[in-house]
C-alpha cells in the first residue's frame, strides 16, 4: 500500500499526517521536532512510505539532511506552491494533511531546501 507522509514543522512539535494512495487519511499526530523524532514516528506509522513532504521554513534545510540520511524519501515543498495548490482543492485539509494530500496528488514543485545548494 502507497502511503504519503506531510510534515507540519514548527519549534518544538511537528504535525504528521499519514495518507494512502487514495487520499484517506490513516493517522494524524504530533511528536517532538527532532529529525530523530520525525523519522522514528514516520517509521513506525508509515513502514515503506512511498514520499514524505516538508514544507520550506525555517529548519527545512537541517531536516531534509538529517531525514534523508535516515533512508526517508523526503522532499521540500516551497510553500508559496503548496499553498496555491490547496487553494485550487475542494477539500482542503489543514495543517500537514495538506501537505500529505498536495504531496499524493502530485501538486507539488520539488527542490531542495534553500540552503541546501552551498552545503552540496
Amino acid at each position: 500500500m502507497e502511503r504519503y507522509v506531510g510534515l507540519d514543522v514548527s519549534q518544538e512539535q511537528t504535525s504528521i499526517c499519514v495518507v494512502d494512495g487514495s487520499g484517506k487519511t490513516l493517522w494524524q499526530g504530533k511528536c517532538a521536532s527532532t529529525p530523530e523524532a520525525i523519522a522514528a514516528t514516520v517509521g513506525a506509522r508509515a513502514p515503506g512510505v512511498t514520499r514524505v513532504g516538508l514544507e520550506s521554513g525555517p529548519m527545512s534545510a537541517w531536516h531534509w539532511h538529517e531525514l534523508r540520511k535516515a533512508g526517508l524519501p523526503v522532499v521540500c515543498l516551497d510553500a508559496r506552491h503548496a499553498k496555491a495548490a490547496l487553494a485550487l482543492q475542494c477539500h482542503r485539509p489543514a495543517g500537514s494533511g495538506g501537505a500529505a494530500a498536495n504531496d499524493r496528488a502530485g501538486c507539488r514543485r520539488p527542490g531542495r531546501p534553500y540552503l541546501c545548494q552551498c552545503r552540496g
